[in-house]
Parts: structure tokens; C-alpha cells; sequence
């Protein structure tokens, strides 16, 4: 009866099957099975329940078995069935188990020949089997009935093909002595993923079905149509003993006598029969398992190392206990305030190297967003002068004024002083919700305790809240004070003298890029302020369409060029008299882009009146609008239809002199604001906030009178919990049974490579044409292996993820599913 320690390994894997079985398909286990391959009428069902030695499943024309039968045969002193869908139920009857089979595969595919990948588990107990597990698959078809698709050849193939190309399934090739092997369905699959023939094992089936004065010595004795691991020949029960009721035990003493009195087969009767191919089975599925433990072993224990440390803090925490939840929660509030001190403060472990935490994101309102806004709210030059215009003169009245005013200075540096409110407004918000984001992230790990979760959040955001409104509030006065008084001594501000000054040399724009570019002198070119990828967009597909290139921008130029390595320049184009503008993404890009045009009206690329460059985020767009204003490149500005002309000089003359001052004493505010800005709202919203999380919430907490109830568990963690110390659990008592078994057993030797060229791959046939149109219907890809239910058990389908190539195995290509055509749908009239 084989090799009895190589036996015991069997039941190894069944016991794997029970304790892994609670986890379902999370453990990525793919256990070594048996899959049964045939066509319809080939004798799969008649030689498995040979093995059983019962008549226990369902049998009819066409398509009888339309779900994947997973059969565990188990040596024991009952004979019995268990189901998996019906656990603690035995079946001591047979017909029951047939009749049951028939129900669950109703219950999926419907009455009316529909097929399903979802597995039925069946576990059979009997002291006249040998240990094996099976997957008696579906019988390949060739035309629809029922309820059947017309690619449910196809379909079954796929089927098939999610059991037999996984590496360490045995397929056991089932075709018919009175067809042609060289067409055999059942081959040609097993071809198609097991090109080398190492797990392919040949059942020949109806030989006493075989006309009169043939036989098929040859292809048993493997010398015609050779496989590598060769045939067994059975003979089962025909349909008129199966009506008559035979007894399964007379038909395999009948089978017996056939073999040892036909002249063809006498010789090698011994190597012959049902029993024969359970022993040859058992064996090589032991040889299999042997080698695969190893790697199963290796897999459980790196699952075990991860699940540790989770599996021993559940196992610590009792939900019932009021002093373990006590601690609990102080633990998560302290957690919680250091997480966020982390991303507002930064951290040096576990940085993360994809998205930019809420400190990087509020330092960058600080430095880009917050200026840039400033930038934007500088009038345009026609209207600014028009309003200093009717200050000059609504001053005058009917009088002609013969000097500057200086209370037209002050009406128009208070109105300028004034649109600061908006930016500042917009500055607090943009910090606020960056706040609020970098709260949620933090208190998202608290989502196992969904009260204190929503408790928690409400009181930070109201505090939030609070905070936002006082600096707020302390923002506007810092705007009301910088209006109560006009400061025209202020070291910084150029007087009225220098005002006339600035206007004879004519030089307003330089000054104001000096103010705003401190320290940038002769070498201003070689201060590299941004490097990164952007896409020239405008660029028509007639010459060469928008492609992306490495750009360098500096205090003078900005230049691109094709790669990063900085060798082969493009262009450079000078920053004198360029102004940006934001372009309107379009409908179907995804891309976010801007702007550089010249202010004379001159190309700036070529024969392009403006550049568009595009970037991939809105994040890189603020960033590099903020480093092209560093660079003194402003955005653009409003200039209706020019600039108003003046007849009277003196009143230009004026005019001028207001612009200078204003534009200096505006120099001065910004640079208040941009310093005083960042700094109040650090102090009043930022740190308050971090301060409150880390010494006022967890009073806030206590103080709501129902600490024991914060602390109840949601239910989706109370499952997790569960299922961390059930898969904790089920991996150590996996690697306990693995470690009981000695696994020094000897092993037979594979076979010697044989010329299996005679069968060709089913994935070579060509679909047939379609009657109506004469083309082929397309079909991709096999679908992927099926998701089953966890009550179907780990076996039904499991991923070979995590496993190695078996050892003394050779190495060969893992298999894939072959592309096939289905047939053409006819047309329905």
C-alpha cells in the first residue's frame, strides 16, 4: 500500500487544511492537491468514487458536475461524509451526499446547467480509501444548453486552468480508450501549463469499450503517445451497472479479472486498476507535499513574525476590564499628541517619502502660497494711477494745487493697506484646514474606538475653531494698527525727495525688483532657485507636439533642457519683462498649467508669443509660481486699454511722485506682514492647538462623565481582533503539526523526459469563425483564480505567493493561463 511514513504526510496537509481553514485565503497557502481533467462521459466521476468505493455523486447527460468538487479521502474506522458548508453534520448516507452536492450546486448556479468557480468541500471517511485530496472539475463541453453561455467551452477551460497551472497541482489526465488520445482535451490542457509532463498522470478509462481486436497495449506500455509519468488503465461501471445498481466492490473484482484475463494486458495486470492508481496517486501527491513543507514552513513563520507583536497587545487588552480601558485611553491620547507634534514639528522616523506631512504643508503656505497672494493683490498700473488721479484732484477741488498732496499718499496707502484683509483672511483659513486634515490623519487611528474617535475630533476642531476665530480676529487688529498711523519716517520709506528722484532716473521697476531680491548682485545668474521636469505644452504636433524637458530657473534666465544630466541645453530665455498667467486646465488633461508671455508684445520661444508649461500637481504649480515671483517674474496684471494719459504735466508729475511712495511704503507693509503673519498664526492657532491635544484633551475627555463607554469597541474591531488571535493562533498550531513530522522518508525518482510533441497545446487551435461576420471574437486573458468564501476552507483557492520552487525539483517557467477565443455568439432571431 505504498510508503506508510510518506502516508502519514497526507493527513499532515488535511490537519493544515483545518487549522488554516478559520483564516480563510489570508495566509496565501497553496496547498498540494490532485485535480481530475476530462472531457464529459470520460469516467472522472466513475474513477473517483471507485476510490470512495460508494456511489455518491451526481450523474446525468452533459453537464453534471458545474462546481469544483474538492475531495478529501481520509482513512478511518467510519465511513462517513462531511460537508464544510455544514459543519458538525455527518453524512452516513450516501445518497444523502449526492442529493446534497445537487442542492449547493443548485444554490449557486441555478436549475438550468449554469457553472460556477466557487468550490464545494467535501470530506469522505472510510477505512477502504488511501489518503488523498481531489478537484473534480467540470467536463469540458463543446455546445451550450441551458442556461449556458456560448463560451462555456471556454469558460470550463478557464476553469480548469485556475486549478491545473498552479505549480504544485498534480493533474490527472482522464480520456476515454475509445477516442483518439492524440485529440484528448484533457492532454492538450495539461500540455498547456505542464509542457515538461511532471505533473501530468495519464487515465485511460472504457477499455472493455474498445472494438473488437483492438487494445490499447501500446499506449499503456507508454511506447505509443508517450507522457513523461505514463498510463494507468481502469475499468469502470457502465451505465447499464450503474442503473442496475452493481455493487462498486464487484465492479473492481470485475475490473481485476479483466485485466488478468485479456491477453493484451495479463503481463502488466499488477500495474493496472483503480487500486493501483490510488497508490501511484497517494504516492506522488506525498512525494509533493514532502517537498513543499519547507517553503510552507518558511511562509507560516514570516506570517507568525508579523502577526507577533499585534496578536501579544489584543491578547493583553480585556474590553471588560474599567482600569485596562482606562489605560488604554491614556495611552491613545498620548499617542495621539505626539503623532501630532510629529507631523506639525517633523520627524526623523519614518519619514514619509511620498506625501508632504502638515508641517511641510503649512511651511509651504508660510513661504509660497501666503507671498504669492501678496503678489497677486497689486493693482494694475492704469488703475492704481487713476485713483491717485482723482485723489490729487478731489483734493484741489476747483483749485489748481501747486504742490503734491500728501493726504492723496494717505487715502491710497490706506485703501492698499486695506486689500490686505482678503490674503490674510484666505492665509488663516489655508492654515486652518491644513490643521484640521493633519487632526483627522492622526485621530484615524483611533477608529477602533468609533466614540472616542468622534469625542476626540469634535473637541479639537471645536478648539481649532476658537483658536482660528482669535487669530483671526488678533490678524485684523494687526491690519488696524498698521492703518491707524502712516509711519513716513520710517527708515525704509524713500521720502517725497527720493520719490522725485526715482522718478527722473526712471528706474521704479529695478528698484522694486532689488527690494524683493535682497543680496542678488553680479553672480545673480549663477543662483540656481528651482530645478524640476515641466512640459512645453503650446508646441504643435506638426512640430514635434508638447514633450517634457528639465528646467533650471535662476535670478536672470530660465532654461530647459533634455534630460536631467544637464548636458544638452535647449534654449535659455532671459527674465526681462516676463509676467506669468494661469491657463485654464483642460477637459480631458490632467495636467496643471501656467503661463510666461513678454509684457513688449516680443516671442519668447521661437516664433511663440507665450510659453505654456504644465506640471502634474497643483502643489508643484503653487511652487513654482512662488519660486518665478523669487525670480521677480510677477503675475500678470489687468491693463485695460493702456495707461491714462495726462495733459497736464504737472499732474502726471504728481501722480509719479505718489506712485514711488506708495509703491516704497507698500514695500515696507508687505515685508511686516509677510514676518508678522506666519508668526501670530504659529503662536495663537498652531502651538495652542498642539498644547491643548497634549495636556487639556484628556481632562476634556474625563470630564464627559463616560469614560467606559468611549472606550467600547467598534464591531469591525472587535472581528479584527478576533481574527488576529484566531490566525495567530491557527499559524503556531500549523507550525506545531509541521514540526511533529519527519519528513527523511525516501522518495521516487521523476521519471526520464519523454517526446510528448504528438500532443498539441490547446492555446495553438484557432477559434472558429462566426457564421454571420467571419471573424473571430477576441477574448483576453484567463480571469484571475477565484475568491472564495471563507466557508469554503484555505484549500479552494490559494495563491502561491511567498512559496519557493520546490527543492530537487528543476527549475522551469512558471506556468501561465494561455489566451483562447470563444465562439462566436449567434444571433438570436
Amino acid at each position: 500500500m505504498g510508503n506508510r511514513g510518506m502516508e502519514e504526510l497526507i493527513p499532515l496537509v488535511n490537519r493544515l487544511q483545518d487549522a488554516l481553514s478559520s483564516v480563510g485565503q489570508s495566509c496565501s497557502l497553496h496547498l498540494p492537491q490532485i485535480a481530475v481533467v476530462g472531457g464529459q462521459s470520460a469516467g472522472k466521476s466513475s474513477v473517483l468514487e471507485n476510490f470512495v468505493g460508494r456511489d455518491f455523486l451526481p450523474r446525468g447527460s452533459g453537464v453534471v458536475t458545474r462546481r469544483p468538487l474538492i475531495l478529501q479521502l481520509l482513512s478511518g474506522n467510519s465511513e462517513h461524509g462531511e460537508f464544510l458548508h455544514c459543519k458538525g453534520k455527518k453524512f452516513t448516507d450516501f445518497d444523502e451526499i449526492r442529493k446534497e452536492i445537487e442542492v449547493e450546486t443548485c444554490r449557486v448556479t441555478g436549475s438550468n446547467k449554469g457553472i460556477s468557480p466557487v468550490p464545494i468541500n467535501l470530506r469522505i471517511y472510510s477505512p477502504h480509501v488511501l489518503n488523498l485530496t481531489l478537484v473534480d472539475l467540470p467536463g469540458i463541453t463543446k455546445v451550450p444548453v441551458g442556461d449556458q453561455p456560448a463560451d462555456i467551452e471556454y469558460q470550463i477551460r478557464d476553469m480548469i486552468m485556475q486549478y491545473i497551472c498552479k505549480e504544485n497541482c498534480l493533474i490527472l489526465a482522464v480520456t476515454p480508450a475509445n477516442t483518439d488520445l492524440a485529440n484528448s482535451d484533457a492532454l492538450k490542457l495539461a500540455k498547456d501549463v505542464d509542457p515538461q509532463g511532471q505533473r501530468t498522470i495519464g487515465v485511460i478509462t472504457k477499455l472493455d469499450l474498445m472494438d473488437e481486436g483492438t487494445d490499447a497495449r501500446e499506449i499503456l506500455e507508454n511506447r505509443l503517445l508517450p507522457l513523461r509519468r505514463g498510463y494507468i488503465g481502469v475499468v469502470n461501471r457502465s451505465q447499464k451497472d450503474i442503473d442496475g445498481k452493481k455493487d462498486i466492490k464487484a465492479a473492481l473484482l470485475a475490473e481485476q479479472k479483466f485485466f488478468l484475463s485479456h491477453p493484451a494486458y495479463k503481463h502488466m495486470a499488477e500495474n493496472m486498476g483503480t487500486p493501483y492508481l490510488q497508490r501511484i496517486l497517494n504516492q506522488q501527491l506525498t512525494n509533493h507535499i514532502r517537498d513543499t513543507l519547507p517553503a510552507f514552513r518558511s511562509h507560516l513563520q514570516s506570517q507568525l513574525l508579523a502577526l507577533n507583536k499585534e496578536a501579544e497587545e489584543y491578547r493583553q487588552y480585556s474590553p471588560d476590564d474599567p482600569a485596562r480601558r482606562t489605560k488604554t485611553m491614556l495611552q491613545l491620547v498620548q499617542r495621539l499628541a505626539v503623532d501630532f507634534e510629529k507631523l506639525i514639528e517633523g520627524s526623523g522616523d519614518k519619514v514619509d517619502t511620498v506625501n508632504l506631512s502638515g508641517g511641510a504643508k503649512i511651511n509651504r503656505i508660510f513661504h509660497e502660497r501666503f507671498p504669492y497672494e501678496l503678489v497677486k493683490l497689486e493693482s494694475d498700473e492704469r488703475k492704481l494711477r487713476q485713483e491717485i488721479n482723482y485723489a490729487i484732484r478731489n483734493i484741489h477741488g476747483v483749485r489748481t494745487g501747486l504742490f503734491t498732496p500728501d493726504m492723496a499718499f494717505e487715502a491710497i496707502v490706506k485703501k492698499q493697506v486695506s486689500r490686505l484683509k482678503g490674503p490674510c483672511t484666505k492665509f488663516v483659513d489655508m492654515v486652518s484646514q491644513e490643521l484640521l486634515s493633519t487632526v483627522h490623519q492622526c485621530i484615524g487611528k483611533l477608529s477602533s474606538f468609533p466614540k472616542l474617535q468622534e469625542e476626540t475630533e469634535r473637541i479639537v476642531t471645536t478648539e481649532i475653531q476658537e483658536q482660528e476665530s482669535k487669530c483671526r480676529d488678533q490678524i485684523m487688529l494687526l491690519i488696524d494698527i498698521q492703518l491707524a498711523y502712516i509711519n513716513t519716517k520710517h527708515e525704509d520709506f524713500i521720502g517725497f525727495t527720493n520719490a522725485q528722484h526715482a522718478h527722473n532716473q526712471n528706474n521704479k521697476k529695478n528698484a522694486a525688483a532689488m527690494a524683493g531680491n535682497q543680496g542678488v548682485g553680479l553672480l545673480s545668474s549663477l543662483i540656481v532657485i528651482r530645478k524640476g521636469w515641466l512640459t512645453i505644452s503650446n508646441i504643435g504636433i506638426m512640430k514635434g507636439g508638447a514633450k517634457e524637458y528639465w528646467f533650471i530657473l535662476t535670478a536672470e534666465s530660465l532654461s530647459w533642457f533634455k534630460d536631467d544630466e544637464e548636458k544638452e541645453k535647449k534654449y535659455m530665455l532671459p527674465l526681462d519683462n516676463l509676467k506669468l498667467r494661469d491657463v485654464e486646465k483642460g477637459f480631458m488633461s490632467s495636467k496643471f498649467v501656467f503661463a510666461i508671455f513678454n509684457t513688449e508684445l516680443r516671442n519668447v520661444y521661437k516664433d511663440y508669443k507665450c510659453l505654456e508649461l504644465a506640471c502634474d500637481s497643483q502643489e508643484e504649480l503653487d511652487s513654482w509660481k512662488a519660486s518665478l515671483l523669487q525670480a521677480g517674474v510677477y503675475p500678470e496684471k489687468v491693463t485695460g486699454n493702456g495707461a491714462e494719459n495726462f495733459s497736464d504735466p504737472q499732474l502726471e508729475r504728481q501722480v509719479e511722485t505718489i506712485r514711488n511712495l506708495v509703491d516704497s511704503y507698500m514695500t515696507i507693509i508687505y515685508k511686516t506682514v509677510k514676518d508678522l503673519m506666519p508668526k501670530t498664526i504659529m503662536h495663537l492657532m498652531i502651538n495652542s492647538v498642539k498644547e491643548f491635544i497634549s495636556s487639556e484633551l484628556l481632562a476634556q475627555l474625563y470630564a464627559l462623565g463616560e469614560c467606559s463607554a468611549l472606550m467600547d469597541e467598534s464591531p469591525e474591531q472587535q472581528k479584527h481582533r478576533e481574527e488576529v488571535l484566531c490566525k495567530h493562533a491557527a499559524l503556531k498550531e500549523a507550525l506545531t503539526v509541521i514540526g511533529k513530522i519527519s519528513t527523511s522518508t525516501c522518495t521516487t525518482p521523476m521519471p526520464p523526459p519523454v517526446d510528448s510533441s504528438w500532443i498539441q497545446p490547446s492555446s495553438n487551435a484557432l477559434p472558429k469563425k462566426s457564421a454571420t461576420s467571419g471573424k473571430p471574437v477576441a477574448r483576453g486573458h484567463a480571469p484571475s483564480v477565484p475568491r472564495v468564501p471563507a466557508h469554503t476552507g484555505p484549500t479552494a483557492a490559494q495563491s502561491v505567493d511567498g512559496l519557493q520552487q520546490p527543492a530537487g525539483q528543476p527549475t522551469r517557467a512558471p506556468p501561465s493561463v494561455p489566451r483562447r477565443h470563444p465562439p462566436p455568439i449567434p444571433n438570436v432571431k
